[in-house]
């Protein structure tokens, strides 16, 4: 009897995902930067979320593509340790979990919207700082846990709270294409995929090599803590970005400049310009921004100058008020008086005067 298992479907190349464009650049900027927090990738359904980010673990040299269900516990997902040997005078033993699989891979979690905060909570948290630290009894373990996260969620079924939100480093919006165009090259790219994987990927594949050099490239760039340097004039338009979405605290600051910083290494850049800063601030604030707040924060208005002596006596001859006193203070309105019934006094007139 054969056991052997049957090999993996072959993945659709990163290089073809074709009208999702934000989501492919901070796929791209997560890969190169995993400790980022990961991306949240919110849309409805058949938008090649899971597909895209199947194709990213292939540009990464042997790294997993680790999938979290739904029904996953949370030792399922740090791991368990075994107290029984350790409380026993033993070796620790330690039962790796998916985040341990998942070292130097992509860790992919479908409608991350439904799975408990706790759960939720300790996979940010090794997203973010890169380790995995599992504690029971006073005992605790850590291992390496670097990995790309990407969170998928359609807000159709809920969202996360905010302070959730804001532990992704990335969001992106996706939306159903409506360009007919698009919408054809799509099915078109999928349909040769299809009747003929190897083929397609075989066409493919210079593109998806330039796009792991790439990869490579800018991940030796950013473990170099020297390079990349910037300016004043970047920490200018980061604050300034971050200050007019109006966000809480200042996390959103030091993402914006890491995920500049990534994107000035996918390109080659030698120093972090405002250019990148501007292509990155809208997967950053997005989940971050304050309702009713503009998506491109507007251009600051210069500040009027003083009215000349001419205008002042405009103002004058025209019977208009100048003082700043009452400006703005309307005329008082008159207010009709309303005929009240006179009251009866609570002791009668006619026993106050027998006391008296």
């Amino acid at each position: 009897m054969n056991t052997q298992a049957a090999p993996l479907p072959a993945s659709f190349p990163f290089s073809a995902i074709a009208g999702q464009p934000r989501l492919r650049e901070a796929l791209l900027l997560a890969a190169a930067d995993p400790a980022l927090g990961g991306v949240l990738i919110e849309g409805p359904r058949g938008t090649a979320k899971t597909t895209a980010a199947r194709a990213l673990a292939e540009l990464l040299p042997g790294a997993p593509f680790v999938t979290l269900p739904l029904g996953a516990s949370l030792e399922h997902l740090v791991g368990t340790l075994d107290l029984g040997q350790a409380l026993a005078g033993h070796a620790l033993k330690f039962a790796p979990g998916l985040l341990a699989r998942a070292h130097g891979g992509v860790l992919y979690v479908d409608e991350i919207n439904l799975l408990p905060d706790a759960l939720i909570d300790s996979l940010l948290d090794a997203a973010a700082s890169g380790v995995n630290v599992v504690e029971r009894d006073g005992i605790s373990h850590r291992h390496a846990a670097r990995f790309v996260l990407v969170g998928t969620m359609n807000p159709e079924e809920g969202s996360l709270r905010p302070q959730l939100l804001d532990r992704f480093g990335l969001c992106v919006q996706l939306r159903n294409l409506e360009d007919r165009a698009e919408r054809q090259a799509v099915v078109r790219a999928r349909l040769a995929f299809d009747s003929d994987p190897e083929g397609f990927r075989a066409r493919h594949a210079a593109a998806e090599a330039e796009l792991a050099a790439s990869l490579r490239r800018a991940r030796a760039t950013l473990a170099d803590a020297s390079a990349l340097p910037y300016g004043d004039a970047v920490h200018e338009a980061v604050g300034a970005l971050c200050i007019a979405a109006q966000v809480d605290g200042l996390r959103a600051d030091l993402v914006m400049l890491r995920a500049a910083r990534a994107l000035a290494a996918l390109e080659g850049a030698e120093a972090i310009g405002e250019q990148h800063v501007r292509r990155v601030a809208e997967a950053v604030l997005l989940h971050r921004r304050k309702p009713g707040v503009e998506a491109t924060p507007p251009a600051q208005a210069p500040s009027a100058p003083p009215p000349s002596a001419a205008e002042g006596e405009s103002a004058i001859d025209e019977g208009v008020d100048t003082g700043d006193d009452d400006w703005g203070a309307l005329p008082p309105e008159p207010v009709g008086v309303a005929r009240v019934k006179p009251l009866r006094p609570l002791i009668p007139a006619a026993s106050l005067a027998k006391k008296a």
